[in-house]
């Protein structure tokens, strides 16, 4: 009889700690997205200039239609790409619209010389 309180406790704190870590797990990444933000990443994604535009839109449509950040970010795009960098376009989407998917100004290096410091 004591071993099966004994197996039954370590029972509830097996359930317990399995139910804490679901509960600190992410959920799913999941965009709802109306007919005209699908129109306007279909066509970012068909006719931008930009390639770095194109795939960030054909990533967030497959997200859209069920995909996982992680399945996207691996094999859902033309090149393999971390899954929090899928992760950031996704948000940035969201808080910001299509000109979230943009490169910011300021980004990169910046130039050692320029014309109008007159060295």
């Amino acid at each position: 009889m004591l071993m099966n309180i004994k197996n039954l406790t370590e029972l509830r704190t097996l359930k317990r700690c399995i139910l804490e870590r679901e509960e600190r797990m992410a959920k799913p990444l999941f965009i709802h997205m109306t007919d005209t933000q699908r129109a306007e990443l279909v066509e970012l994604r068909d006719h931008a200039k930009k390639p770095y535009l194109r795939e960030r839109a054909a990533a967030l449509l497959k997200i859209s239609t069920g995909y996982s950040g992680r399945e996207t970010a691996h094999h859902g795009l033309l090149r393999h790409r971390r899954q929090d960098t899928v992760y950031v376009w996704v948000h940035r989407y969201l808080a910001e619209g299509a000109e979230g998917l943009f490169i910011r100004s300021g980004r990169g290096r910046k130039p050692a010389f320029s014309p109008s410091d007159g060295k």
